[in-house]
């Protein structure tokens, strides 16, 4: 199922735009993330999508048809919310067949049915139990194995994640992935967890305040992020950032001056910036062109590196380091990265000043 929303608009009040110009498309088979911090509007998204909220304005279509007035159990998808919303007295079995049974399906066919996604979430020696004797766990895969029993063309995920420890988070990461590229249903995943959303997608919307700030790959987002919100909600450590200034087309920061790449950088204006530097791009010592000294003010241990925490005049930054080199608390060190790997944004708009690819040879074509 292919999913479009073109322009679309959604107020709770009639003052303020909960969702404002909001355009999305998910393609056949597709997962996509609506990813960004509470009140972002990613679930009022989904919700629009499913039909139990309706547009104010702009058009839901699924496979080009406009699917606006269409009521929800009327759109063939599954949904899983993050409170299992089981039956306590019915059984594991009975659970995943009653949407089989709203639905006036056979008793046969719908116990097949049953079986077979209780088999595909795992779930096939736990038909006879009832929800309380489940861990957290089994009952996620039980609210999946509902959703996907109804076999619908979209599946929609409100953060299902949420309620689970760290283990078995990672656990139904993969098992949620392993089912959607069986059944290759389109989806849609509502997260605040830029983890979850990284693991689990082809694609991730980011969104702020009603908006799609960008609608990339993961890949994409991590190397490229078009302004300083998407760099700095992507990636775990997050990006260390500093304030700076461009002036006479060199990066000034932590009293420094430097030459960057004009084609890779947009340098032709004097302004203040905010640069950026992910954490595995730094290296202690001086192995890069910018080099910058700090103090260090904590060593994290995670087994295969360390992640040592420096303070530059006002601001901090973290990178990984060989477990074998010892860092003192309080002394002074340098560390440095190549320039090739910064990213710039102006301070005042947040936009990205990274060059979009292929713009070097128009750069040389004009002379710049």
């Amino acid at each position: 199922m292919r999913i479009e929303l073109k322009n679309i608009y959604k107020s709770f009040d009639k003052k303020t735009n909960t969702i404002e110009n909001l355009n999305l498309t998910v393609e056949d088979g597709e997962f996509t993330a609506l990813l960004g911090p509470s009140g972002c509007g990613k679930t009022t998204t989904m919700l629009m999508i499913a039909g139990i909220y309706k547009p104010d304005a702009g058009e839901i279509r699924f496979n080009g048809q406009n699917v606006n007035a269409l009521e929800p159990k009327d759109r063939n998808i599954g949904m899983v919310f993050q409170s299992y919303a089981l039956y306590p007295h019915m059984t594991v079995l009975e659970n995943i067949a009653f949407p089989l049974k709203q639905k006036k399906v056979p008793k046969k066919e719908r116990i097949e049915r049953a079986k077979k996604a209780a088999e595909m979430v795992k779930l096939d020696g736990l038909l006879d139990r009832r929800p309380g004797e489940l861990s957290g766990g089994q009952q996620q895969r039980v609210a999946l194995a509902r959703a996907i029993v109804k076999q619908p063309k979209v599946l929609l995920l409100d953060e299902p994640l949420s309620n689970l420890d760290a283990r078995l988070k990672i656990e139904m990461r993969a098992e949620i992935a392993r089912i959607q590229k069986e059944l290759g249903i389109t989806t849609i995943l509502v997260t605040h967890d830029q983890e979850e959303a990284m693991t689990l997608a082809d694609r991730i919307a980011v969104m702020k305040d009603g908006r799609i700030i960008q609608y990339d790959t993961p890949a994409e987002l991590y190397k490229n992020p078009k302004n300083y919100f998407v760099a700095q909600f992507i990636g775990t450590p997050p990006m260390n950032f500093i304030k700076g200034r461009i002036a006479d087309q060199q990066l000034q920061i932590a009293g420094k001056s430097y030459f960057l790449n004009r084609s890779e950088f947009d340098l032709t204006e004097d302004r203040e910036v905010i640069a950026g530097v992910r954490p595995h791009e730094i290296q202690f010592g001086r192995g890069g062109d910018i080099r910058m000294k700090g103090t260090v003010e904590l060593v994290e241990t995670v087994g295969y590196a360390k992640i040592v925490n420096v303070k530059v005049e006002e601001e901090h930054f973290r990178f990984f380091a060989n477990t074998a080199t010892s860092f003192l608390y309080g002394s002074e060190i340098e560390f440095s990265f190549p320039s090739a790997s910064l990213h710039l944004f102006d301070a005042r708009t947040g936009a990205s000043l990274k060059r979009e690819a292929g713009k070097e040879k128009e750069l040389e074509a004009i002379g710049l």
